[in-house]
């Protein structure tokens, strides 16, 4: 059985720490990024089979990272669950505009957010 891989793209380490403990818990592989941009070239070359995406980063935010991966034939079939501090309406569907798969909200709970990555790892092949 092939790893699972998941990418998970905060500029905050202290989020990142917390989501790659709570992956690898799971038996999951984690690969990092801290910005859009870069978020973008590992998705590229790592083809992860889930993106945690942040919102607010600098370079090139979450929203034109979910933008330019979905757009791309290389990764345009892998979920993205953008992961933020922007909870209105208005931040949510612009969100699933820009190909987001789901939306949590910051502060979040770790094992909820575990339950996302399942159901998402799980359903695809």
């Amino acid at each position: 059985m092939t790893e699972r891989k998941v990418l998970v793209v905060d500029d905050e380490a202290n989020i990142t720490q917390i989501l790659e403990f709570s992956i690898e818990a799971e038996g999951y592989q984690v690969v990092s990024a801290s910005n859009g941009e870069e978020a973008i070239e590992k998705a590229r070359k790592e083809q992860p089979n889930l993106i945690i995406l942040d919102i607010m980063m600098p370079k090139v935010d979450g929203y034109e990272a979910c933008r330019a991966l979905k757009s791309n034939p290389l990764t345009k079939k892998i979920p993205v669950i953008l992961l933020t501090a922007k909870g209105r309406e208005i931040d949510k569907r612009l969100g699933y505009e820009v190909g987001a798969t789901d939306y949590i909200v910051k502060p979040f709970s770790p094992s909820k957010l575990i339950e996302k990555v399942n159901q998402y790892l799980y359903t695809r092949k």
